[in-house]
Formats: structure tokens, sequence, C-alpha cells
């Protein structure tokens, strides 16, 4: 396989649970406990601006109401996504993937899109995303992961800038994982690390894929998932795991 520019260790949605996730403060936080790899759930607004949030509503993570792709990123720009989470975060606004992209280019970090679209949009979402992630690491020296549930959303981002390293989401393993992997480009799978085994790790790795897994949050789990010889753990507990191990 070729090599793999990637750190093992990679902060969920920016440091889990610590920070209010998919913001730029919760970037900070996982960057202060020594990770230099973050993953993050991005989506378009209504007028096709790449931002951070996990759900298709606004309610759980900001003051916000109805459905973020519904919104305009002058509306969304505006909402405080930090108050949910604690006072000591309050008015932390939403993050566009423009300023996640160069906060991480900045400070020599790296990052993990997981395209997560709107439904409805999800060939549009993967392509526009993907076209932004182009122009924004532009010159860099690693790029961006693409990752996604979405087949959709991973073939919109392929046939829009096929050269962007892609990865596929699953939750369960059906019948035609590796395959569905296969025919859409992919450079590695990125599962529930429940579904790692020695033989999928040995199929999965036979057909030159890199191997992910989220969202661990326990030693033994990381443990074995570093035994099995898988390349890339997700967690929460950036407290917990030194990103160096």
């Amino acid at each position: 396989m070729t090599p793999w520019p990637y750190p093992r260790w990679i902060a969920h949605r920016g440091a889990g649970k610590l920070a209010p996730e998919n913001t730029l403060a919760a970037f900070r936080l996982g960057a202060a406990h020594g990770y230099r790899m973050f993953e993050c759930d991005v989506k378009l607004s209504a007028d096709s601006v790449p931002f951070l949030m996990h759900d298709a509503t606004l309610q759980r993570t900001t003051n916000g109401a109805g459905t973020g792709g519904d919104t305009s990123w002058g509306e969304l720009s505006q909402l405080d996504a930090g108050s949910w989470h604690s006072r000591a975060f309050a008015g932390e606004p939403l993050a566009s993937l423009e300023n996640a992209a160069r906060f991480c280019l900045h400070n020599g970090h790296l990052l993990n899109i997981e395209i997560k679209p709107t439904p409805g949009v999800e060939r549009r979402t993967g392509e526009v995303v993907a076209q932004h992630a182009q122009r924004l690491w532009a010159g860099a020296a690693v790029p961006p992961l693409l990752t996604s549930f979405q087949p959709a959303a991973l073939a919109g981002a392929r046939d829009a800038v096929p050269r962007l390293p892609r990865g596929l989401l699953l939750d369960t393993l059906r019948a035609d994982w590796l395959d569905a992997a296969l025919q859409l480009g992919c450079v590695a799978i990125v599962c529930n690390h429940a579904l790692w085994n020695a033989a999928t790790v040995a199929q999965a790795q036979a057909a030159g894929l890199r191997t992910l897994s989220y969202t661990v949050n326990d030693e033994w789990a990381a443990e074995r998932l570093v035994a099995l010889g898988t390349d890339g753990i997700i967690t929460d507990r950036v407290d917990l795991f030194a990103p160096a191990g």
C-alpha cells in the first residue's frame, strides 16, 4: 500500500465532548491535548456554503431552529453554537469549512471531512465539498480525507475532484462492503470499531484499503484495534488517549 500520511489518532468533531462539537473551540482544545488531526461533519447552507454541523436540524447544537441546509450562511454565522455545551463556550459561532481549513493549515493540522448531507442533496454536497477542499488545500502537502456514509456523496466528490482521498463510512458490514468502497475509488474504510476483526482487517488490507474506526472511547477497544494493525482511531477522549501513542 502507498504510504499513509495521517496519524493514528483523530479527534472526533474537534475535541469530542469536552467542547462544543464541530467548532474551532473544539479544534483548539483538541490541539491543546496534542492532537494534530480532527474529524468534522460538513454540510451545505441554503446558499451552498460548506459549514460544520452534524445534525440536519439546528436545535441541538445552536440557538437556532429549523434545517441547517435551508438556512443561509449569513444567518447561520450569527448563531450561538456554544451555549448548549456550557457557559464557558457561550457565543462560539458555527465554523465554515473555510474557517476550519485556515485553522488547520496555519497550525499544521490535518482534517477528516465527513460529508454529512442534508437529505436529498447527497451528490451535490459531495461535489461542492470536494471543490472547496481542492481550492482550500491547493498546494498543501497532505489533503483532507473525505468520508461519508452516503455513497452518492462520495461519488459526487470522486467525480468532481478525483485526486482527493476518500473513505467509506460503515455502521454495518453489508455483503458488498468491500466492493462498494472499491467502486467508489476509496483509499479507506471507516467503520464502527466493533466490526473490525482479524478477517475483516485482512480483507481490507488485501484490497489495498486502510482501516479506520469510530468512535473509540475505551482503552480495551483501542488496544484491540492497535493489535489488529488498523490505521486510524477516531475518539472523543482526547483527555484519555495520548495521540502519539
